[in-house]
C-alpha cells in the first residue's frame, strides 16, 4: 500500500513539472495567457527569438515566467536561459513576463506599455 501511495506520489510530481504553468482566460482584450494563478502574461517587442532582452531593472517591473532546471519544455512552450544563468518559459520562442503594475487576477495594465509590452495570447 505504501509503494502504490510512493509511487502514485512520484508519478503525480513528476507530471506536475512537465507542463508550463500557463493557462488561458478571457479578458477584455479576448482570450490571454496568463500564469496558474491567474495573473496576465505578457511578451516585449525587445526580445529575440528565444532570447530575453529583459534584465536588471527591466526584470524587476517585469518579473520573468520562471522556470526551473526540472521542468521540461513541449509544444509551444520552450524554457530559455536568461542573462543571469535562470530560466525563463517561452511561448512560440517569446519569453513571458509578469507586469509588477497588476495586482489582481485579470488585471491587464501591461498591455501597451511604452509600446513594446503586449498580452500575450494564444
Amino acid at each position: 500500500m505504501l509503494t502504490k501511495t510512493l509511487l502514485g506520489f512520484t508519478l503525480m510530481f513528476s507530471l506536475q513539472a512537465l507542463a508550463a504553468p500557463v493557462q488561458t482566460a478571457d479578458s477584455d482584450q479576448g482570450e490571454i495567457l496568463t500564469n496558474d494563478s491567474g495573473m496576465s502574461l505578457y511578451v516585449f517587442d525587445k526580445d529575440d527569438v528565444g532570447m530575453s532582452k529583459c534584465n536588471d531593472k527591466c526584470a524587476e517591473n517585469w518579473p520573468p515566467l520562471a522556470a526551473n532546471k526540472d521542468d521540461k519544455a513541449d509544444g509551444d512552450y520552450a524554457i530559455v536561459t536568461r542573462d543571469d544563468g535562470s530560466l525563463q518559459w517561452s511561448y512560440r520562442d517569446q519569453p513571458l513576463y509578469l507586469w509588477q503594475g497588476d495586482k489582481a487576477e485579470g488585471d491587464t495594465s501591461g498591455d501597451g506599455k511604452f509600446d513594446v509590452w503586449h498580452l500575450a495570447k494564444p
